[in-house]
């Protein structure tokens, strides 16, 4: 992306809200992140902070989700940031919905306050 910016006018950037907290644990694998409180025992069902691969396999998920897009070039995901160049509003509005339609599909949120 950082190659072709200069040929770019229009660009976007999206947060998304809870990031790796949107990757389930698989219910097999719950017991390898359980931690006991003094309120109990408590397995997990999501990634959170403090997993040693909670980041790497959100950005795995964020990369397969928008690969198609990622690869026309107008579309780079950095873990929970989305964003988006392109040479016209039009071709914009188009990507932007496309990645918006997807996040959606998939039951992830953007952070609005930082929709930009």
């Amino acid at each position: 992306m950082l190659e072709n910016i200069g040929t770019k006018k229009v660009f976007t950037k999206i947060d998304l809200r809870w990031g790796y907290n949107n990757v389930r644990i698989k219910e097999e694998d719950e017991w390898k992140a359980a931690f006991t409180t003094l309120e109990g025992f408590f397995e997990p069902t999501v990634m959170f902070f403090g997993l040693t691969n909670s980041l790497a396999m959100f950005q795995a998920m964020m990369n397969e989700l928008l690969r198609d897009l990622i690869n026309t070039g107008k579309v780079a995901v950095f873990i929970d940031d989305v964003i988006m160049e392109t040479k016209t509003e039009e071709e914009h509005d188009e990507i932007v919905a496309e990645v918006i339609r997807k996040l959606e599909e998939n039951n992830l949120y953007v952070k609005l306050e930082k929709y930009r």
